[in-house]
């Protein structure tokens, strides 16, 4: 492995850092506008003279679904079902572009894939921007749903520039992007849609805030970002020895890495999506209350990976995320007191603060430099699928048979996921030496 110079090193971190803050911020502003959003596209184009919009059909076989439940399910959940339905299909689109994208950065670079990414990722904003249909905004999400590559690229890069000393930490400033992101985007979005400037598009003021800040995410990426590959591929692409394309030495499978990543996601993204029916039936919530209850996860997971998740080895990380969801799911079973909501609040945002990146420095582990970005791609595309498929299915059963047996089945759902990561995930070498270094380093 080439050395890498500590300044270059910290260099790169940092335009990592102010570069997906400024992604996923943009990404989060259209989290809590979905439900008008998308109910200023019904009343405009989903009306009794409608019928031939590409609203009204989607509308016409989601109503369908929905009737074919054993219980009435109110019209207010029908823009909920359309937010699911899209949310599903970005994802889905996801799980095919990452692999792609992650092969793309090994053969042509880091810098090169994400600034490719980075144009689609405009483009899908641009059409929200100008979307007074609804064709048009369903044309932005599924460009930015083939596109997004940002998040894996940044932590393909992540691994390029650190070693198993500190490849956790790494992986962590990643995550905490999530959880600052996750705290702050949500209510600025929220905040600029209030602010009306185009009347063809309520949206359009949030859109260009957007905008600008994915196009100036992409010229500093032009400017500040070098190419990372070949940090760690040049002495053997100069030499061209055979250890070029000499495999990593494999401790956990990558099949298994990515059937958990797949089962987990499944299991907490249903759970996550059906948090604002249940807070809704028991609680009577309004989407402030909820606000603050996605603030407080986002705050809380955030905390928790500046002090925490940096410093734990990468399998205890994943382990420890994974225990909590499971007593979330039980929490939430019988949860009848706002004091309990929070309780499980709190492991939720344990989790989001562990497992995925966890698994993403577990991945990075058990692949060589030349195979890493296609490697992180799958992982992130399994991931997806699940994420696609989970609020579908979760929300299904809990319409169907009600919160107790929905909650129960993901709790069985999650033990089999705490069987593979306690019984079958084994801690690296790299992440065992960065112990052992550790330790001398004290003595």
């Amino acid at each position: 492995m080439a050395v890498i110079d500590a300044s270059l090193r910290k260099r790169v971190l940092k335009v990592i850092f102010v570069s997906l803050l400024l992604d996923l911020i943009s990404f989060t502003f259209i989290l809590p506008l979905f439900p008008k959003l998308l109910e200023f596209y019904r009343n405009s184009e989903a009306g009794p003279d409608s019928k031939t919009t590409v609203l009204a059909r989607i509308l016409d076989g989601l109503n369908a679904y929905k009737s074919s439940f054993s219980r009435p399910i109110d019209s207010r959940y029908d823009i909920v079902l359309l937010g699911g339905a899209l949310g599903s299909l970005f994802s889905l689109l996801q799980a095919i572009a990452s692999p792609i994208i992650g092969r793309l950065s090994d053969k042509y670079g880091r810098r090169t894939a994400l600034l490719a990414s980075m144009a689609g990722n405009i483009l899908s904003v641009l059409l929200w921007v100008v979307a007074v249909d609804f064709r048009t905004f369903l044309a932005s999400r599924i460009v930015g749903g083939l596109s997004e590559g940002n998040v894996q690229l940044a932590t393909a890069i992540a691994t390029d520039i650190s070693d198993e000393n500190n490849r956790g930490s790494t992986m962590a400033l990643i995550g905490a992007c999530f959880s600052i992101a996750f705290t702050f985007g949500p209510a600025l979005g929220a905040y600029l849609s209030s602010i009306g400037t185009v009347a063809a598009n309520p949206f359009a003021t949030a859109a260009a805030v957007s905008l600008s800040l994915i196009v100036t995410e992409t010229l500093y990426l032009y400017v500040a970002l070098p190419e990372t590959l070949p940090l760690k591929t040049e002495k053997q692409h100069a030499s061209k020895t055979a250890s070029e394309s000499a495999p990593a030495t494999r401790t956990n499978s990558h099949t298994l890495l990515n059937t958990v990543h797949f089962l987990f996601l499944l299991f907490f993204s249903g759970m996550e999506f059906s948090l604002p029916f249940m807070t809704y039936d028991l609680f009577q919530y309004t989407s402030s209350n909820n606000g603050r209850l996605l603030g407080y996860i986002g705050l809380v997971a955030s905390v928790l990976q500046g002090g925490v998740t940096r410093r734990l080895p990468p399998l205890l990380t994943v382990r420890l995320g994974v225990g909590a969801c499971l007593v979330a799911f039980a929490v939430l079973t019988r949860a009848d007191t706002v004091r309990s909501l929070y309780i499980a609040a709190t492991c939720l945002a344990t989790t989001s603060a562990t497992v995925v990146s966890g698994l993403n420095t577990l991945a990075s582990f058990e692949a060589s430099a030349d195979e890493r970005g296609g490697k992180l791609g799958i992982l992130r595309s399994w991931g997806q699928l699940g994420r696609g498929l989970g609020p579908v299915l979760f929300t299904s059963v809990y319409w169907w048979a009600g919160r107790e047996l929905a909650y129960t089945m993901g709790s069985a759902g999650l033990v089999i996921v705490s069987i593979l990561v306690f019984a079958g995930l084994k801690a690296p070498p790299g992440s065992i030496r960065k112990k052992v270094a550790s330790a001398k380093k004290e003595l």
